[in-house]
Protein backbone atom coordinates (compact mmCIF):
# COMPACT_ATOMS: atom_id res chain seq x y z
CA UNK A 1 0.00 0.00 0.00
CA UNK A 2 2.98 2.31 0.47
CA UNK A 3 3.34 3.00 -3.26
CA UNK A 4 -0.37 3.78 -3.62
CA UNK A 5 -0.28 6.07 -0.57
CA UNK A 6 2.64 8.03 -2.01
CA UNK A 7 0.83 8.26 -5.35
CA UNK A 8 -2.20 9.77 -3.60
CA UNK A 9 -0.03 12.35 -1.82
CA UNK A 10 1.76 13.23 -5.08
CA UNK A 11 -1.57 13.77 -6.87
CA UNK A 12 -3.08 15.78 -4.02
CA UNK A 13 -0.02 18.05 -3.85
CA UNK A 14 -0.70 21.11 -6.06
CA UNK A 15 1.33 21.29 -9.26
CA UNK A 16 3.04 24.63 -9.81
CA UNK A 17 3.46 26.26 -13.21
CA UNK A 18 4.84 29.51 -14.55
CA UNK A 19 1.51 30.38 -16.20
CA UNK A 20 -1.98 28.90 -16.44
CA UNK A 21 -4.43 29.82 -19.21
CA UNK A 22 -8.16 29.18 -18.70
CA UNK A 23 -11.11 30.24 -20.85
CA UNK A 24 -14.79 29.65 -21.62
CA UNK A 25 -15.96 28.63 -18.15
CA UNK A 26 -19.42 30.19 -18.71
CA UNK A 27 -20.25 30.70 -15.03
CA UNK A 28 -23.98 31.38 -14.88
CA UNK A 29 -24.77 28.63 -17.37
CA UNK A 30 -26.19 25.34 -16.10
CA UNK A 31 -23.79 23.58 -18.44
CA UNK A 32 -20.68 25.07 -16.76
CA UNK A 33 -18.65 22.49 -14.89
CA UNK A 34 -17.70 24.93 -12.16
CA UNK A 35 -17.10 22.09 -9.69
CA UNK A 36 -14.49 20.60 -12.01
CA UNK A 37 -12.76 23.98 -12.35
CA UNK A 38 -12.80 24.53 -8.59
CA UNK A 39 -11.15 21.14 -8.12
CA UNK A 40 -8.61 22.01 -10.81
CA UNK A 41 -7.74 25.31 -9.10
CA UNK A 42 -7.20 23.47 -5.82
CA UNK A 43 -4.64 21.22 -7.45
CA UNK A 44 -2.81 23.76 -9.62
CA UNK A 45 -0.83 26.89 -8.74
CA UNK A 46 0.91 29.39 -11.00
CA UNK A 47 2.84 32.64 -10.85
CA UNK A 48 0.33 34.04 -13.37
CA UNK A 49 -3.20 32.96 -14.29
CA UNK A 50 -4.66 34.38 -17.50
CA UNK A 51 -8.44 34.15 -17.90
CA UNK A 52 -8.92 34.17 -21.66
CA UNK A 53 -12.56 35.26 -21.88
CA UNK A 54 -16.11 33.99 -21.33
CA UNK A 55 -15.42 33.22 -17.69
CA UNK A 56 -18.84 34.64 -16.76
CA UNK A 57 -21.74 34.06 -19.15
CA UNK A 58 -23.51 37.41 -19.22
CA UNK A 59 -25.71 36.36 -22.14
CA UNK A 60 -27.34 33.54 -20.19
CA UNK A 61 -27.55 35.53 -16.96
CA UNK A 62 -29.53 38.20 -18.81
CA UNK A 63 -32.01 35.59 -19.99
CA UNK A 64 -32.33 33.73 -16.70
CA UNK A 65 -30.39 34.23 -13.47
CA UNK A 66 -28.52 31.11 -12.40
CA UNK A 67 -25.68 31.49 -9.92
CA UNK A 68 -25.24 28.53 -7.53
CA UNK A 69 -22.76 28.59 -4.65
CA UNK A 70 -20.08 26.82 -6.67
CA UNK A 71 -19.88 29.86 -8.98
CA UNK A 72 -19.12 32.03 -5.94
CA UNK A 73 -16.57 29.46 -4.83
CA UNK A 74 -14.71 29.69 -8.15
CA UNK A 75 -14.64 33.50 -8.02
CA UNK A 76 -13.50 33.46 -4.39
CA UNK A 77 -10.77 30.94 -5.21
CA UNK A 78 -9.39 33.21 -7.93
CA UNK A 79 -9.58 36.26 -5.66
CA UNK A 80 -7.79 34.31 -2.92
CA UNK A 81 -5.00 33.35 -5.30
CA UNK A 82 -4.65 37.02 -6.31
CA UNK A 83 -4.42 38.06 -2.66
CA UNK A 84 -1.70 35.47 -2.07
CA UNK A 85 0.47 36.91 -4.84
CA UNK A 86 -0.64 35.23 -8.05
CA UNK A 87 -1.00 37.68 -10.92
CA UNK A 88 -4.50 37.15 -12.33
CA UNK A 89 -5.31 38.78 -15.69
CA UNK A 90 -8.83 38.80 -17.16
CA UNK A 91 -9.28 39.21 -20.93
CA UNK A 92 -13.04 39.53 -21.58
CA UNK A 93 -14.78 37.57 -24.32
CA UNK A 94 -18.09 38.09 -26.07
CA UNK A 95 -20.17 36.50 -23.28
CA UNK A 96 -18.56 38.73 -20.62
CA UNK A 97 -18.08 41.74 -22.89
CA UNK A 98 -19.46 44.07 -20.19
CA UNK A 99 -15.95 43.98 -18.70
CA UNK A 100 -14.50 45.50 -21.86
CA UNK A 101 -15.65 48.86 -20.55
CA UNK A 102 -13.01 48.62 -17.78
CA UNK A 103 -9.61 48.11 -19.45
CA UNK A 104 -6.74 48.61 -17.04
CA UNK A 105 -9.00 48.37 -13.99
CA UNK A 106 -8.33 46.04 -11.06
CA UNK A 107 -11.11 44.18 -9.26
CA UNK A 108 -9.94 42.53 -6.06
CA UNK A 109 -6.46 42.21 -7.52
CA UNK A 110 -7.68 40.85 -10.86
CA UNK A 111 -6.49 43.00 -13.78
CA UNK A 112 -8.74 43.53 -16.82
CA UNK A 113 -7.11 43.97 -20.26
CA UNK A 114 -8.46 43.70 -23.81
CA UNK A 115 -5.52 41.61 -25.04
CA UNK A 116 -1.91 41.16 -24.01
CA UNK A 117 1.49 40.00 -25.17
CA UNK A 118 2.95 37.19 -23.08
CA UNK A 119 6.71 36.73 -22.83
CA UNK A 120 7.35 32.99 -22.68
CA UNK A 121 10.10 31.59 -20.51
CA UNK A 122 11.93 30.46 -23.67
CA UNK A 123 11.94 33.97 -25.15
CA UNK A 124 8.98 33.48 -27.49
CA UNK A 125 6.21 36.07 -27.56
CA UNK A 126 2.54 35.06 -27.53
CA UNK A 127 -0.43 37.23 -28.41
CA UNK A 128 -3.30 36.45 -26.01
CA UNK A 129 -6.90 37.29 -26.90
CA UNK A 130 -10.30 35.65 -26.61
CA UNK A 131 -10.84 35.45 -30.38
CA UNK A 132 -14.46 36.48 -30.87
CA UNK A 133 -13.38 39.54 -32.85
CA UNK A 134 -12.44 37.11 -35.64
CA UNK A 135 -15.79 35.34 -35.54
CA UNK A 136 -17.73 37.03 -38.34
CA UNK A 137 -21.05 35.82 -36.93
CA UNK A 138 -20.47 37.42 -33.53
CA UNK A 139 -19.00 40.59 -35.00
CA UNK A 140 -21.43 41.27 -37.84
CA UNK A 141 -24.65 39.43 -37.03
CA UNK A 142 -25.45 39.55 -33.32
CA UNK A 143 -28.93 38.03 -33.80
CA UNK A 144 -27.47 35.00 -35.58
CA UNK A 145 -24.92 34.64 -32.80
CA UNK A 146 -27.69 34.50 -30.21
CA UNK A 147 -29.57 31.90 -32.28
CA UNK A 148 -26.39 29.84 -32.50
CA UNK A 149 -26.04 30.17 -28.75
CA UNK A 150 -29.59 28.84 -28.33
CA UNK A 151 -28.80 25.83 -30.52
CA UNK A 152 -25.68 25.17 -28.45
CA UNK A 153 -27.80 25.30 -25.28
CA UNK A 154 -30.06 22.64 -26.75
CA UNK A 155 -27.09 20.38 -27.50
CA UNK A 156 -25.84 20.89 -23.95
CA UNK A 157 -29.26 19.84 -22.54
CA UNK A 158 -28.96 16.63 -24.54
CA UNK A 159 -25.48 16.26 -23.03
CA UNK A 160 -26.89 16.40 -19.51
CA UNK A 161 -29.50 13.73 -20.21
CA UNK A 162 -27.02 11.42 -21.94
CA UNK A 163 -24.46 11.90 -19.16
CA UNK A 164 -27.03 10.85 -16.54
CA UNK A 165 -27.96 7.73 -18.53
CA UNK A 166 -24.33 6.79 -19.15
CA UNK A 167 -23.51 7.20 -15.44
CA UNK A 168 -26.31 4.79 -14.55
CA UNK A 169 -24.96 2.30 -17.05
CA UNK A 170 -21.44 2.69 -15.68
CA UNK A 171 -20.19 4.27 -18.89
CA UNK A 172 -17.64 7.15 -19.05
CA UNK A 173 -18.57 10.75 -19.84
CA UNK A 174 -19.02 11.57 -23.53
CA UNK A 175 -19.91 14.95 -24.98
CA UNK A 176 -22.71 14.88 -27.54
CA UNK A 177 -22.34 18.58 -28.31
CA UNK A 178 -18.62 18.26 -29.01
CA UNK A 179 -19.24 15.23 -31.23
CA UNK A 180 -22.10 16.94 -33.09
CA UNK A 181 -20.01 20.04 -33.70
CA UNK A 182 -17.25 18.03 -35.32
CA UNK A 183 -19.71 16.14 -37.55
CA UNK A 184 -20.96 19.33 -39.18
CA UNK A 185 -18.81 20.21 -42.18
CA UNK A 186 -19.37 23.94 -41.78
CA UNK A 187 -18.29 23.76 -38.12
CA UNK A 188 -15.08 21.93 -39.03
CA UNK A 189 -14.39 24.45 -41.80
CA UNK A 190 -15.06 27.31 -39.37
CA UNK A 191 -12.57 25.92 -36.82
CA UNK A 192 -9.89 25.67 -39.49
CA UNK A 193 -10.56 29.17 -40.78
CA UNK A 194 -10.62 30.60 -37.25
CA UNK A 195 -7.24 29.04 -36.49
CA UNK A 196 -5.80 30.44 -39.71
CA UNK A 197 -7.06 34.00 -39.14
CA UNK A 198 -6.01 34.12 -35.49
CA UNK A 199 -2.57 32.78 -36.37
CA UNK A 200 -2.20 35.49 -39.02
CA UNK A 201 -3.11 38.12 -36.39
CA UNK A 202 -0.24 36.87 -34.24
CA UNK A 203 2.12 37.16 -37.19
CA UNK A 204 0.97 40.74 -37.87
CA UNK A 205 1.73 41.63 -34.25
CA UNK A 206 5.24 40.19 -34.41
CA UNK A 207 4.39 37.31 -32.09
CA UNK A 208 5.73 33.77 -32.24
CA UNK A 209 2.40 32.31 -31.17
CA UNK A 210 -1.17 33.00 -30.15
CA UNK A 211 -3.22 31.82 -27.16
CA UNK A 212 -6.99 32.09 -27.42
CA UNK A 213 -10.33 30.49 -26.57
CA UNK A 214 -13.83 31.14 -27.92
CA UNK A 215 -14.41 28.09 -30.17
CA UNK A 216 -14.20 25.45 -27.38
CA UNK A 217 -11.67 23.38 -29.31
CA UNK A 218 -8.54 22.75 -27.24
CA UNK A 219 -5.31 22.19 -29.17
CA UNK A 220 -1.61 23.04 -29.30
CA UNK A 221 -0.17 23.01 -32.81
CA UNK A 222 2.27 24.79 -35.10
CA UNK A 223 0.81 26.55 -38.14
CA UNK A 224 3.23 27.98 -40.70
CA UNK A 225 5.83 28.83 -38.10
CA UNK A 226 3.35 30.22 -35.55
CA UNK A 227 2.38 28.29 -32.42
CA UNK A 228 -1.43 28.16 -32.13
CA UNK A 229 -2.82 27.36 -28.67
CA UNK A 230 -6.51 27.15 -27.80
CA UNK A 231 -7.36 26.59 -24.16
CA UNK A 232 -10.65 24.77 -24.78
CA UNK A 233 -13.46 25.22 -22.27
CA UNK A 234 -15.11 24.12 -19.00
CA UNK A 235 -18.43 23.14 -20.55
CA UNK A 236 -17.40 20.14 -22.63
CA UNK A 237 -13.69 19.35 -22.54
CA UNK A 238 -12.65 20.79 -19.12
CA UNK A 239 -9.21 21.80 -20.35
CA UNK A 240 -6.56 24.35 -19.46
CA UNK A 241 -3.12 25.15 -20.83
CA UNK A 242 -0.08 25.35 -18.58
CA UNK A 243 3.32 26.88 -19.28
CA UNK A 244 6.23 25.16 -17.54
CA UNK A 245 9.27 26.99 -16.22
CA UNK A 246 11.24 26.10 -19.37
CA UNK A 247 8.63 27.65 -21.67
CA UNK A 248 7.06 24.39 -22.85
CA UNK A 249 3.26 24.17 -22.90
CA UNK A 250 0.99 21.39 -21.67
CA UNK A 251 -2.69 20.84 -22.45
CA UNK A 252 -4.39 19.51 -19.31
CA UNK A 253 -7.71 17.68 -19.40
CA UNK A 254 -8.90 17.73 -15.82
CA UNK A 255 -11.74 15.23 -16.16
CA UNK A 256 -9.28 12.48 -17.06
CA UNK A 257 -7.01 13.26 -14.13
CA UNK A 258 -9.71 13.91 -11.56
CA UNK A 259 -11.48 10.63 -12.26
CA UNK A 260 -8.55 8.68 -10.84
CA UNK A 261 -8.25 10.66 -7.61
CA UNK A 262 -11.31 9.23 -5.76
CA UNK A 263 -10.13 5.67 -6.35
CA UNK A 264 -6.68 6.50 -5.03
CA UNK A 265 -8.22 8.35 -2.08
CA UNK A 266 -10.21 5.20 -1.30
CA UNK A 267 -6.94 3.25 -1.11
CA UNK A 268 -5.59 5.87 1.29
CA UNK A 269 -8.75 5.67 3.43
CA UNK A 270 -8.60 1.86 3.55
CA UNK A 271 -4.96 1.86 4.55
CA UNK A 272 -4.96 4.74 7.03
CA UNK A 273 -8.52 4.49 8.35
CA UNK A 274 -9.33 8.07 7.28
CA UNK A 275 -9.81 10.10 4.15
CA UNK A 276 -6.83 11.67 2.48
CA UNK A 277 -6.60 15.41 3.25
CA UNK A 278 -8.26 17.79 0.81
CA UNK A 279 -6.13 20.37 -0.96
CA UNK A 280 -6.79 23.95 0.10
Amino acid sequence: MGHERQLVKDMMEPRHFRTLFISDVHLGSKAAKADFLLDFLRHHEADTIVLVGDIVDGWRLKRSWYWPQVCNDVVQKLLRKARKGTRVVYIPGNHDEFLRAFPGMHFGGIEVVERMMHDGADGRKYLILHGDEFDVVVRNARLLAYLGDWAYDTAIRINIILAAVRRRLGMPYWSFSAWAKLQVKHAVNFIGEFERVVTEEARKNGADGVICGHIHHAIIQDMDGIRYINTGDWVESCTAVAEHEDGTFELITWRALASSVPALAAIEMHDEGELAPQAA
